[in-house]
C-alpha cells in the first residue's frame, strides 16, 4: 500500500488528488459508509429525451397506442424505478423516498422526461432521479416499440439521450445551509 493509501485510512487516492470513496485498499469495491453522516433534506432533479417518429408522437397523443396509455405506464415505471434504484446499482444505499415527481413534456419529435426525487437522510437521490429517467424512457420505448419498428424490425428513428442530472440539492433539515 502506498503511504498515500495509508494516510487515506486505505482509500486509494487518484491523480486529481481526489480518493475513491468505494474501493478499500484492497482495490475490492465497498459501499461507503454514511452512518456518521447528518439527515438533510436532499432533491435531485434528471432529464433524458426519447427521439420518435412525429405519427408515434401523434399517436401518444391521440391515446392510439395499442398496449395502452403510454405516459401513464412510463410514469409507473419511473416512480418503481427511483423505489428499487438500490436493488440495480450494486453501491446504492437503500434511501427513503419521501416524493417523485415525473414530467412529460411531448414536443413535435420527441419526449422529454424530467423526474425529481426528494428524500430525508444521509446520502443524495441522483442516482434514483437517473434510474426514474433512464427506465421511465424505455418504458416508453417499450410501449410504442410496434409504431417505430420498420419492415425489418429495426428502429432508425428511435433512440435515448441527453440523460443528465440537472439539479441537486441539500439543506439542513432545521432550513439552515
Amino acid at each position: 500500500m502506498s503511504d498515500d493509501e495509508q494516510a487515506s485510512g486505505g482509500e486509494q487516492a487518484i491523480e486529481d488528488g481526489s480518493e475513491l470513496t468505494h474501493v478499500d485498499e484492497t482495490g475490492d469495491v465497498q459501499m461507503v459508509d454514511v452512518g456518521a453522516k447528518p439527515d438533510t433534506n436532499r432533491r435531485a432533479v434528471a432529464r433524458g429525451t426519447i427521439h420518435l417518429t412525429e405519427s408515434t408522437i401523434d399517436a401518444i397523443r391521440d391515446s392510439e397506442i395499442g398496449k395502452g396509455d403510454v405516459l401513464a405506464t412510463a410514469r409507473v415505471g419511473a416512480v418503481q424505478a427511483v423505489k428499487h434504484t438500490w436493488e440495480t446499482i450494486p453501491m446504492c444505499h437503500q434511501i427513503p423516498i419521501t416524493n417523485v415527481d415525473t414530467d412529460f413534456d411531448v414536443r413535435a419529435d420527441r419526449v422529454v422526461l424530467t423526474v425529481t426525487v426528494e428524500t430525508t437522510g444521509k446520502t443524495g437521490c441522483e442516482m434514483e432521479a437517473l434510474e426514474g429517467v433512464t427506465t421511465g424512457l424505455n418504458v416508453v420505448w417499450d410501449m410504442v416499440k410496434a409504431a417505430e419498428k420498420t419492415e425489418s424490425g429495426q428502429y432508425p428513428d428511435t433512440r435515448i439521450d441527453d440523460v443528465h442530472v440537472v439539479r441537486k440539492e441539500k439543506r439542513a433539515i432545521d432550513g439552515d445551509d
